[in-house]
């Protein structure tokens, strides 16, 4: 018994790290990470009888097709991704199924893995020469971003700060703590988004937390967020100014940005004059990318205006780009007025957090390649996490009826 429940955690665990730090292929591992799962079908108990995810895995097939081989002509990302949200599908709807036990031990071994990610993050500020090759080795390959968690590159980073902070706090006021544990929990998360160097996780944060402080706490919610500035500026002043690296931090970082001249509005705006001569979407010129930018100065060497929203529907155009946005995200949007409903019940706090932290992420992807799409960070695990929930509230309906083991949680 004792060996099956280590099998069972160790098999879970790292799963969910290969999902959690976009680990698909390395040099040690010479088969797909995310296969991995199949492993875990051993351990199947309270299965959906129908499987929950087909119109979601059609959309997304539709979608990465059309982006990345007809917009790109990229077919190994193409296949990468695919055999990444599939098996993160299966994993849902089987392996965790309607046992609420694993669909929590699932998100919250998840983001202790971010955690741990944070940790790393702080300790390669100050010991990046011993931190470095210990990220490489973790992640089966070269880092070419430094300071950073366990991610190749600080944009990839980016969505796991966003996650964890916004995840961790929003938890720490829909499951009742003190208020000091709060206070102390904010402190953590403004620390890891002043160190991660990452600006949109720094605006994705705010925009999650104040739309949840807002539902959660109404007129209320006005001097809480009065409060959680001055806490800010109190910390950074009084702490992270004098007692953090002066050189990577996000002030510093947006003042070299603010020097550079690529910066996001002028990519943007770049991006928005392509889609002007191409108002259909690229793929219906018979052009990709590449094609449109290679004599641009901003785009050099397949930059993109770093916005996955608009480089989506600049190549799919505005009817099938935003029919197919529209898609993917209908049941999350449908999904977000049954959660302020029950914002506040106590059953729901877990994944009310994980719902605003969805919404973090999301709005991420405004300032980033990386989004949904191209299963970015944590962005895939999140999203099936919220569509998950519901169907764990009939499980006599919905799930064979196989006896529970004891021994496996």
């Amino acid at each position: 018994m004792l060996l099956k429940k280590c099998l069972f955690y160790g098999l879970m665990l790292f799963y969910l790290y290969t999902l959690a730090f976009n680990i698909f292929m390395t040099d040690t591992l010479r088969i797909p990470a995310p296969v991995i799962f199949c492993m875990l079908l051993f351990f199947v108990q309270k299965p959906l009888l129908d499987f929950g995810y087909t119109k979601e895995l059609i959309i997304f097939l539709i979608g990465v097709f059309l982006y990345q081989v007809v917009g790109m002509s990229n077919y190994i990302t193409f296949f990468a991704i695919l055999l990444t949200i599939i098996p993160c599908s299966l994993y849902f709807n089987y392996f965790v199924g309607a046992n609420k036990s694993r669909y929590y031990a699932s998100i919250l071994m998840f983001f202790f893995l971010l955690m741990c990610s944070m940790i790393i993050m702080v300790l390669d500020h100050s010991m990046a020469g011993t931190i470095d090759p210990i990220r490489s080795m973790l992640l089966g390959e070269p880092v070419k971003q430094s300071p950073a968690g366990l991610a190749v590159t600080q944009f990839n980073f980016g969505y796991q700060v966003v996650a964890i902070t916004t995840f961790a706090f929003i938890a720490s006021c829909t499951t009742g703590q003190y208020l000091i544990v709060r206070v102390l929990v904010l402190a953590a998360c403004v620390v890891c988004i002043y160190l991660g160097m990452n600006r949109s996780a720094f605006i994705s944060f705010g925009a999650g937390v104040t739309l949840f402080l807002f539902i959660y706490y109404r007129y209320r919610a006005v001097f809480l967020v009065a409060a959680t500035v001055i806490i800010c500026f109190g910390l950074y002043t009084y702490v992270l100014k004098d007692n953090t690296d002066d050189k990577n931090n996000i002030l510093s970082k947006n003042q070299a940005k603010e020097a550079n001249d690529f910066n996001r509005a002028d990519m943007a705006a770049e991006n928005l004059k392509i889609f002007a001569d191409y108002p259909f979407g690229l793929i219906f010129y018979g052009k990709t990318w590449n094609d449109v930018t290679y004599r641009n100065p901003l785009f050099t060497f397949g930059l993109s205006s770093h916005n996955a929203y608009l480089m989506f529907i600049t190549l799919l155009g505005p009817f099938l780009g935003l029919g197919l946005l529209w898609a993917i995200y209908y049941k999350t949007v449908r999904l977000f007025w049954q959660t302020i409903k029950n914002v506040k019940h106590k059953e729901s706090a877990i994944y009310v957090a994980i719902f605003f932290t969805f919404i973090a992420i999301s709005l991420n992807a405004l300032s980033h390649n990386g989004w949904l799409m191209s299963v970015d960070g944590p962005t895939i695990f999140i999203y099936f996490a919220v569509l998950h929930y519901n169907r764990l509230k009939d499980p006599v309906k919905q799930t064979e009826p196989v006896q529970e083991e004891l021994a496996v949680a």
